[in-house]
Order: structure tokens, then sequence, then C-alpha cells
């Protein structure tokens, strides 16, 4: 639901988004995925490399592509060392020099499917959905069908915007697909690109709600922690201080509950899997997320207990700021309930 117009914040957010805007937007955007690469590098191993598979160095090296996909490419002769083909289990000799070749992938076609949706707004240039758990945002490998780009594209017709490419129609930024609540996406380019500009200067606000484990001393905190790819696992993130992007997580516990907390966390960046990661760092996982935490949960979840529940931002057309909300999951109401019966 939209909640109210603050007038009070456009002169402040409208100036922030005039200052370095364009070399931060697509960086803060994060939505980079490897069914949209074709890349092509060069790489010159080390001593130290010596008795490594190949598969395995250049996995280490190119975190955004799979290892099977780099096996493939080896398969297929993109992948040449010292000008000659080699297999997958090839082990360095350190000091060859190495041609990688990641052809691009085939995209099948996406298809419009009449898939109900929880509409908090909408408008000639917006439309904002409460998100289900389980559906993901945009088409990727293993998810072509029942996304929301798939929901999106049937409800709103060819009226999205077309900035991301033909697997992300109107998507300007994504929650994961075992997180719930409000996203926003754009019917045009120009909506696109004022929403794309806030969220490159942190003007827009994103609050989430979280059950996660271990109560908390503090009322609230900051976690401030570069985040990048899990070097041993590209489907996952880590705190990475040498080569991360920043990411900023503001945190207020609203209540403990024994052996848990619920708390508010306000997005100051837009880092994939960033709550999840940032509370992990600190010792309060999310409850039922077994990506980031090894504690066994006896409530059957289905993933992380994380839902985006508050989005503000400056309207592209009125220039007004204004703010919707979308209300907890009855699972994540049910549980709390439960958790404050038994604390």
């Amino acid at each position: 639901m939209l909640d109210n117009l603050d007038t009070n914040k456009n002169d402040e957010i409208m100036a922030s988004m005039t200052e370095n805007m364009n070399d931060a937007v697509m960086d803060e955007l994060d939505l980079e995925d490897e069914d949209s690469f074709e890349k092509e590098i060069s790489l010159k191993t080390e001593s130290q490399d010596k008795g490594t598979r190949i598969d395995k160095y250049i996995s280490s090296k190119l975190t955004d592509f799979s290892r099977s996909r780099i096996q493939k490419s080896i398969e297929e002769d993109n992948i040449l060392v010292d000008g000659a083909s080699i297999k997958a289990n090839y082990k360095l000799k350190g000091g060859e020099n190495i041609l990688v070749r990641i052809p691009k992938l085939v995209v099948p076609e996406i298809v419009a499917q009449d898939i109900p949706l929880d509409i908090v707004y909408e408008d000639d240039d917006l439309i904002l959905i409460n998100k289900p758990k389980g559906m993901v945002v945009h088409p990727a490998a293993g998810h072509y069908d029942n996304t929301l780009v798939n929901a999106l594209m049937y409800h709103c017709k060819d009226n999205l915007s077309g900035i991301n490419g033909v697997l992300r129609p109107g998507i300007v930024h994504r929650i994961d697909m075992n997180t719930t609540g409000i996203i926003v996406a754009c019917k045009n380019d120009f909506s696109h690109n004022f929403i794309a500009s806030q969220l490159a200067v942190h003007s827009i606000t994103r609050k989430y709600y979280a059950i996660c484990l271990n109560s908390f001393k503090e009322e609230e905190g900051t976690v401030d922690a570069p985040i990048g790819r899990n070097p041993n696992d590209r489907k996952k993130m880590t705190i990475d201080r040498k080569n991360g992007k920043r990411a900023v997580t503001h945190y207020k516990v609203l209540e403990n509950l024994g052996k848990y907390a619920f708390i508010e966390c306000q997005l100051e960046t837009g880092r994939t899997h960033q709550i999840r990661v940032h509370m992990a760092s600190i010792g309060h996982p999310l409850l039922g997320d077994d990506v980031y935490s090894r504690a066994k949960s006896n409530f059957k979840l289905q993933g992380q207990t994380l839902h985006a529940g508050v989005l503000g931002f400056i309207h592209p057309r009125t220039k007004e700021y204004v703010e919707f909300s979308a209300e907890l999951p009855d699972y994540f109401k049910e549980l709390l309930e439960k958790l404050r019966k038994s604390s």
C-alpha cells in the first residue's frame, strides 16, 4: 500500500542523484549473471600455480563463471594453453600463457505467463509487486519460466523497460527467490533510469524484516563490510575486504525472542545476499538460511526468513517522494507468534 508522500525529502534526494550518478549506477545495481557474459581474456600462470588443475585455476580467476561452463569451454577448444588444446584435468606447470574464451550462452525465448500478481501499486510508469516466497525474479539458468518477469510480461504486455535486456525487462533491482516482499518494476526506460539513479546514490528507502539466530545485547547497529563472490563457491557471497564491493546494512532490534531475534534491516547499498551475509558475519544468521548457516531448524522453513517490507523513492513522473509497504506474510507472522510463546 502507499503509505505517504513526503515532499520534504524531495530536494535532498534530487540533489544527491546529480552527484557522481553516472559512474555509480551500474556498480550499485549489482545485476550481473553468467548468462549475459561473453568474455575473452589472457592469463599468465605463476610458479606457485604448478600442479593445479586448469579448470580449478580458471574458476578461481573468473569467479562469475561456473566450473562446469569453464570445463565445457575447454572441451570445445575455446581455452588454449600456449596455443594448444588441453583437457579439463590438465595440471599447470607454471609460466604458461592461457587464452580463455567463454562463448555467450544461447538465450531461450522468454514467454509471458498468466501468473497471479499481488500488486501493491501501479501506474503508467511503475508497478510494485509483493513477491511471494519461491518466485525467482527473472529468468536464468534452470529458471526460464514461472518467474516474476514471465508474470509481468503477461500483465504489462509490451510496456516494460528494455534497458536490462530480454531476460530482465522492467527489472531494476532484485530480491532473492525465497525472500518475500516489495519489488518495483519499470514500464519504460525513462522510469527505469530514474529509479536506477536513486539506487546508485543510495537515496531509496529499503527496509527488510528478518528473524535471525541469537539475541542481541545492543538495540541497533551497522555492518559496514565489503561483499564479493566466494572464490570456492560462485553461488555464495562472502565478506571480501580486498576485492569486494562496499556494502552497508543498518539494523534495529525489534524483539529479542530467546534464542532468536526479530530485526529490521535498512539497506544503504544493495549487494547480492547482503543482509544474509552481513548478519551471518556478526553471528546472527537468518533463520532458515541453509546457505549461510549450519544451524538446523525444526520449523520446516523454505529458505531464509526475510521480507522486503518498505520501499520509498522519488516518483519519476511526479518528482514526489512516495513510500510503499507490504505486510508480513502469514508464515512469518505465525512463526513470530510461536517464538514469542516459547521465549
